[in-house]
Protein backbone atom coordinates (compact mmCIF):
# COMPACT_ATOMS: atom_id res chain seq x y z
CA UNK A 1 0.00 0.00 0.00
CA UNK A 2 1.70 3.17 -0.67
CA UNK A 3 1.95 5.83 1.60
CA UNK A 4 1.43 9.95 1.31
CA UNK A 5 1.88 13.05 3.20
CA UNK A 6 -1.64 14.09 1.76
CA UNK A 7 -4.44 13.13 0.57
CA UNK A 8 -7.28 15.01 -0.41
CA UNK A 9 -10.90 13.60 -0.85
CA UNK A 10 -13.17 15.58 -3.58
CA UNK A 11 -12.66 18.13 -6.21
CA UNK A 12 -14.92 21.16 -6.71
CA UNK A 13 -13.55 24.50 -6.27
CA UNK A 14 -12.49 23.05 -2.44
CA UNK A 15 -10.40 19.96 -3.60
CA UNK A 16 -9.07 21.46 -6.41
CA UNK A 17 -7.88 24.69 -4.67
CA UNK A 18 -6.46 22.36 -1.71
CA UNK A 19 -4.58 20.53 -3.97
CA UNK A 20 -2.87 23.71 -5.81
CA UNK A 21 -1.89 25.24 -2.41
CA UNK A 22 -0.35 21.77 -1.03
CA UNK A 23 1.46 20.59 -4.79
CA UNK A 24 3.18 23.95 -4.20
CA UNK A 25 4.24 24.05 -0.85
CA UNK A 26 6.10 20.23 -1.70
CA UNK A 27 3.22 17.64 -0.01
CA UNK A 28 2.90 15.90 -3.08
CA UNK A 29 -0.91 15.24 -3.07
CA UNK A 30 -3.28 12.86 -3.98
CA UNK A 31 -6.60 13.72 -4.84
CA UNK A 32 -9.55 11.44 -5.61
CA UNK A 33 -11.73 13.53 -7.35
CA UNK A 34 -14.40 10.66 -7.27
CA UNK A 35 -16.84 9.48 -9.98
CA UNK A 36 -19.72 7.28 -9.17
CA UNK A 37 -21.24 8.62 -6.17
CA UNK A 38 -20.74 12.22 -6.87
CA UNK A 39 -19.84 14.29 -10.13
CA UNK A 40 -15.97 14.90 -10.23
CA UNK A 41 -15.61 18.70 -10.16
CA UNK A 42 -18.33 19.23 -8.16
CA UNK A 43 -21.84 21.06 -8.57
CA UNK A 44 -20.16 23.62 -11.00
CA UNK A 45 -20.08 20.59 -13.23
CA UNK A 46 -24.00 21.00 -13.96
CA UNK A 47 -23.62 24.91 -13.88
CA UNK A 48 -23.96 26.77 -16.84
CA UNK A 49 -22.73 30.37 -16.79
CA UNK A 50 -20.82 31.59 -13.73
CA UNK A 51 -20.48 35.47 -13.78
CA UNK A 52 -19.82 35.80 -9.63
CA UNK A 53 -16.26 34.15 -9.73
CA UNK A 54 -13.50 36.76 -9.44
CA UNK A 55 -11.47 36.70 -13.11
CA UNK A 56 -13.82 36.47 -15.27
CA UNK A 57 -15.81 39.85 -15.80
CA UNK A 58 -17.44 38.32 -19.09
CA UNK A 59 -18.48 34.73 -16.79
CA UNK A 60 -17.29 31.33 -17.19
CA UNK A 61 -19.60 27.51 -17.65
CA UNK A 62 -18.71 25.48 -14.43
CA UNK A 63 -17.10 22.63 -16.41
CA UNK A 64 -14.88 24.92 -18.19
CA UNK A 65 -14.05 27.10 -14.96
CA UNK A 66 -13.51 23.62 -13.17
CA UNK A 67 -11.26 22.03 -15.92
CA UNK A 68 -8.83 25.16 -15.54
CA UNK A 69 -8.36 24.43 -11.53
CA UNK A 70 -8.15 20.77 -12.63
CA UNK A 71 -5.40 21.45 -15.00
CA UNK A 72 -3.80 24.30 -12.12
CA UNK A 73 -3.63 21.60 -9.37
CA UNK A 74 -1.98 19.03 -12.04
CA UNK A 75 0.66 21.68 -13.11
CA UNK A 76 2.01 21.67 -9.53
CA UNK A 77 2.37 17.76 -9.36
CA UNK A 78 -1.57 16.71 -8.35
CA UNK A 79 -1.89 13.06 -8.55
CA UNK A 80 -5.57 12.89 -9.47
CA UNK A 81 -7.55 9.81 -9.29
CA UNK A 82 -10.75 9.72 -11.34
CA UNK A 83 -12.59 7.34 -8.58
CA UNK A 84 -14.49 7.16 -5.06
CA UNK A 85 -13.53 7.08 -1.85
CA UNK A 86 -15.31 4.19 -0.17
CA UNK A 87 -14.30 4.40 3.30
CA UNK A 88 -11.64 6.13 5.44
CA UNK A 89 -10.30 4.54 8.53
CA UNK A 90 -8.97 7.31 10.93
CA UNK A 91 -8.42 5.42 14.33
CA UNK A 92 -4.60 5.96 14.01
CA UNK A 93 -2.42 8.02 11.71
CA UNK A 94 -1.46 7.14 9.14
CA UNK A 95 -5.20 7.14 8.11
CA UNK A 96 -6.23 4.36 5.43
CA UNK A 97 -8.08 5.46 2.68
CA UNK A 98 -9.63 2.77 0.80
CA UNK A 99 -10.79 4.39 -2.82
CA UNK A 100 -12.51 2.10 -5.81
CA UNK A 101 -9.30 0.88 -7.22
CA UNK A 102 -6.86 2.40 -5.03
CA UNK A 103 -6.14 2.34 -1.29
CA UNK A 104 -3.54 4.38 0.48
CA UNK A 105 -2.16 5.39 3.71
CA UNK A 106 -1.80 9.10 4.45
CA UNK A 107 -0.44 11.33 7.64
CA UNK A 108 -3.11 14.15 6.76
CA UNK A 109 -6.75 13.63 5.17
CA UNK A 110 -8.39 17.07 3.48
CA UNK A 111 -12.15 16.72 3.39
CA UNK A 112 -13.76 18.19 0.34
CA UNK A 113 -16.61 16.25 -0.90
CA UNK A 114 -19.05 18.89 -0.84
CA UNK A 115 -23.09 18.55 -0.28
CA UNK A 116 -25.57 17.59 -2.92
CA UNK A 117 -28.27 19.82 -3.87
CA UNK A 118 -31.62 18.23 -2.35
CA UNK A 119 -33.95 17.98 -5.19
CA UNK A 120 -37.25 16.64 -5.50
CA UNK A 121 -38.10 14.16 -9.00
CA UNK A 122 -40.32 16.59 -10.90
CA UNK A 123 -41.44 16.47 -14.38
CA UNK A 124 -39.16 19.03 -16.19
CA UNK A 125 -36.99 19.50 -13.62
CA UNK A 126 -34.94 16.88 -14.07
CA UNK A 127 -31.31 15.69 -15.40
CA UNK A 128 -31.65 16.34 -19.48
CA UNK A 129 -35.08 18.53 -18.85
CA UNK A 130 -34.89 22.13 -17.70
CA UNK A 131 -32.08 21.53 -14.58
CA UNK A 132 -29.68 24.72 -14.94
CA UNK A 133 -32.42 25.97 -18.14
CA UNK A 134 -34.29 28.02 -15.69
CA UNK A 135 -34.76 25.72 -12.59
CA UNK A 136 -31.74 25.52 -10.17
CA UNK A 137 -31.36 25.11 -6.40
CA UNK A 138 -29.13 28.26 -5.82
CA UNK A 139 -30.77 31.79 -6.33
CA UNK A 140 -27.45 33.28 -4.84
CA UNK A 141 -25.66 31.81 -7.72
CA UNK A 142 -27.81 32.09 -10.52
CA UNK A 143 -30.30 34.57 -9.82
CA UNK A 144 -28.83 37.54 -11.09
CA UNK A 145 -28.36 35.52 -14.89
CA UNK A 146 -30.81 37.19 -17.98
CA UNK A 147 -33.18 34.59 -18.50
CA UNK A 148 -34.48 35.53 -14.83
CA UNK A 149 -34.78 39.24 -15.11
CA UNK A 150 -38.05 40.63 -15.13
CA UNK A 151 -39.77 37.22 -15.17
CA UNK A 152 -42.13 35.36 -12.66
CA UNK A 153 -39.71 33.13 -10.71
CA UNK A 154 -41.40 29.95 -7.97
CA UNK A 155 -39.27 29.07 -4.98
CA UNK A 156 -39.92 25.31 -3.71
CA UNK A 157 -39.76 25.41 0.13
CA UNK A 158 -40.79 26.57 3.40
CA UNK A 159 -37.75 27.10 5.70
CA UNK A 160 -35.24 29.88 6.41
CA UNK A 161 -33.89 29.24 3.01
CA UNK A 162 -35.97 29.49 0.71
CA UNK A 163 -37.55 32.52 2.50
CA UNK A 164 -34.14 34.08 1.98
CA UNK A 165 -34.01 32.87 -1.87
CA UNK A 166 -37.45 34.66 -2.82
CA UNK A 167 -36.30 37.71 -0.69
CA UNK A 168 -32.84 37.81 -2.73
CA UNK A 169 -34.90 37.45 -6.28
CA UNK A 170 -36.89 40.30 -5.66
CA UNK A 171 -33.72 42.01 -6.92
CA UNK A 172 -34.34 40.52 -10.37
CA UNK A 173 -37.59 38.64 -11.21
CA UNK A 174 -40.82 40.21 -11.59
CA UNK A 175 -42.33 38.80 -8.63
CA UNK A 176 -41.46 35.72 -6.52
CA UNK A 177 -43.81 33.04 -5.99
CA UNK A 178 -43.02 31.04 -2.62
CA UNK A 179 -44.72 27.44 -3.29
CA UNK A 180 -45.33 25.99 0.42
CA UNK A 181 -47.25 22.50 0.76
CA UNK A 182 -48.72 23.84 4.22
CA UNK A 183 -50.40 26.45 5.53
CA UNK A 184 -47.83 28.27 7.34
CA UNK A 185 -44.16 28.50 6.92
CA UNK A 186 -41.78 26.37 8.97
CA UNK A 187 -39.43 29.18 8.80
CA UNK A 188 -38.30 31.64 12.04
CA UNK A 189 -40.94 33.71 12.40
CA UNK A 190 -38.57 36.67 11.74
CA UNK A 191 -37.99 35.17 8.06
CA UNK A 192 -41.36 34.37 7.27
CA UNK A 193 -42.63 37.69 8.31
CA UNK A 194 -40.07 39.21 5.92
CA UNK A 195 -41.11 37.39 3.36
CA UNK A 196 -44.98 37.62 3.48
CA UNK A 197 -45.04 40.90 3.58
CA UNK A 198 -42.36 41.94 1.33
CA UNK A 199 -44.23 43.21 -1.52
CA UNK A 200 -43.09 41.49 -4.41
CA UNK A 201 -43.41 37.87 -2.74
CA UNK A 202 -46.43 35.81 -2.87
CA UNK A 203 -46.71 33.16 -0.82
CA UNK A 204 -49.02 30.55 -2.11
CA UNK A 205 -50.00 28.33 0.35
CA UNK A 206 -51.23 24.11 0.33
CA UNK A 207 -49.89 23.36 -3.12
CA UNK A 208 -46.59 21.67 -4.95
CA UNK A 209 -45.14 22.13 -7.96
CA UNK A 210 -46.17 19.13 -10.67
CA UNK A 211 -44.59 19.98 -13.49
CA UNK A 212 -42.60 22.26 -15.03
CA UNK A 213 -42.59 23.23 -19.05
CA UNK A 214 -40.86 25.11 -21.68
CA UNK A 215 -38.56 25.56 -24.72
CA UNK A 216 -35.47 26.14 -24.86
CA UNK A 217 -35.77 27.96 -20.84
CA UNK A 218 -38.98 27.32 -18.45
CA UNK A 219 -41.70 28.91 -19.85
CA UNK A 220 -44.41 27.56 -17.31
CA UNK A 221 -45.29 25.72 -14.10
CA UNK A 222 -48.23 23.59 -12.92
CA UNK A 223 -48.90 24.05 -9.14
CA UNK A 224 -51.52 21.19 -7.66
CA UNK A 225 -53.43 22.08 -4.28
CA UNK A 226 -52.98 19.49 -2.00
CA UNK A 227 -56.72 19.41 -0.62
CA UNK A 228 -58.43 19.97 -3.37
CA UNK A 229 -56.19 18.15 -6.33
CA UNK A 230 -56.97 21.06 -8.41
CA UNK A 231 -54.18 22.22 -11.04
CA UNK A 232 -53.26 25.39 -12.60
CA UNK A 233 -51.00 26.10 -15.09
CA UNK A 234 -49.01 29.19 -14.85
CA UNK A 235 -46.36 31.30 -16.96
CA UNK A 236 -42.78 31.40 -15.72
CA UNK A 237 -39.01 32.17 -15.72
CA UNK A 238 -37.57 30.18 -13.40
CA UNK A 239 -38.15 27.27 -10.80
CA UNK A 240 -35.68 27.25 -7.16
CA UNK A 241 -35.57 24.76 -5.44
CA UNK A 242 -34.76 25.46 -1.35
CA UNK A 243 -35.29 22.37 0.11
CA UNK A 244 -31.43 21.71 1.79
CA UNK A 245 -28.82 20.14 1.07
CA UNK A 246 -27.13 16.98 2.29
CA UNK A 247 -23.66 16.88 2.99
CA UNK A 248 -21.50 13.81 1.42
CA UNK A 249 -20.00 12.42 4.83
CA UNK A 250 -21.73 9.12 4.68
CA UNK A 251 -18.34 7.35 3.93
CA UNK A 252 -16.55 9.06 7.24
CA UNK A 253 -19.06 6.52 9.29
CA UNK A 254 -18.85 9.05 11.66
CA UNK A 255 -15.68 9.04 12.21
CA UNK A 256 -16.13 12.80 12.58
CA UNK A 257 -17.29 15.31 14.87
CA UNK A 258 -20.77 16.48 12.99
CA UNK A 259 -22.92 19.48 13.59
CA UNK A 260 -26.56 19.30 14.23
CA UNK A 261 -27.77 19.60 10.45
CA UNK A 262 -24.74 16.70 10.26
CA UNK A 263 -21.91 19.06 8.08
CA UNK A 264 -18.50 18.43 9.31
CA UNK A 265 -17.42 20.34 12.36
CA UNK A 266 -14.82 22.05 12.14
CA UNK A 267 -12.66 24.60 14.67
CA UNK A 268 -13.57 28.70 14.64
CA UNK A 269 -11.47 30.20 12.50
CA UNK A 270 -10.00 27.05 10.72
CA UNK A 271 -10.56 23.89 9.05
CA UNK A 272 -9.41 21.60 11.71
CA UNK A 273 -12.26 18.57 12.48
CA UNK A 274 -12.14 16.58 15.42
CA UNK A 275 -9.55 14.45 14.57
CA UNK A 276 -5.64 15.72 14.76
CA UNK A 277 -4.29 15.61 10.69
CA UNK A 278 -8.04 16.12 9.62
CA UNK A 279 -9.11 18.92 7.89
CA UNK A 280 -12.57 20.20 5.94
CA UNK A 281 -12.74 22.47 3.07
CA UNK A 282 -15.98 23.50 1.14
CA UNK A 283 -19.24 22.53 0.91
CA UNK A 284 -18.73 19.58 3.10
CA UNK A 285 -18.97 21.49 6.05
CA UNK A 286 -19.81 25.20 5.09
CA UNK A 287 -23.62 25.49 5.05
CA UNK A 288 -23.99 29.14 5.37
CA UNK A 289 -22.11 30.40 2.13
CA UNK A 290 -21.95 27.99 -0.03
CA UNK A 291 -20.20 29.61 -2.77
CA UNK A 292 -17.64 28.66 -5.30
CA UNK A 293 -15.15 31.71 -4.53
CA UNK A 294 -15.38 30.64 -0.15
CA UNK A 295 -15.09 26.85 -1.25
CA UNK A 296 -12.08 27.56 -2.92
CA UNK A 297 -10.93 29.98 0.09
CA UNK A 298 -11.42 27.22 2.48
CA UNK A 299 -9.58 25.06 -0.05
CA UNK A 300 -6.75 27.65 0.50
CA UNK A 301 -7.08 27.34 5.15
CA UNK A 302 -7.06 23.08 4.73
CA UNK A 303 -3.91 23.13 2.80
CA UNK A 304 -1.97 25.81 4.93
CA UNK A 305 -3.32 23.85 8.26
CA UNK A 306 -2.60 20.67 7.23
CA UNK A 307 1.12 22.14 6.02
CA UNK A 308 1.50 23.59 9.33
CA UNK A 309 0.11 20.25 10.90
CA UNK A 310 2.55 18.11 9.31
CA UNK A 311 5.51 20.61 10.15
CA UNK A 312 4.49 20.67 13.96
CA UNK A 313 4.30 16.74 13.78
CA UNK A 314 7.98 16.66 12.32
CA UNK A 315 6.49 14.73 9.32
CA UNK A 316 8.15 17.22 6.61
CA UNK A 317 10.96 19.62 6.62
Amino acid sequence: MQKRKLVIIGSGPAGYTAAIYAARANLEPLLYEGFFSGTAGGQLMTTTDVENYPGFPEGIQGPELMLKCRKQAERFGTEILTEDVTTVDLSSCPFKVVGSKTDVESEALIIATGATTNRLDIEGTRDGEFWQKGVTACAVCDGAAPIFRNKDLYVIGGGDSACEEAIFLTKFGSKVFLIHRRDQLRASKIMADRAIKHPKVEVIWNHVLEKVEGDDVVRSVTLKNVRTDETQKREAGGVFFAIGFTPNTVFLKEQLELEENKYLKVKPGSSTTSVEGVFAAGDVHDHVYRQAVTAAGSGCMAALDAERWLSSQGLID
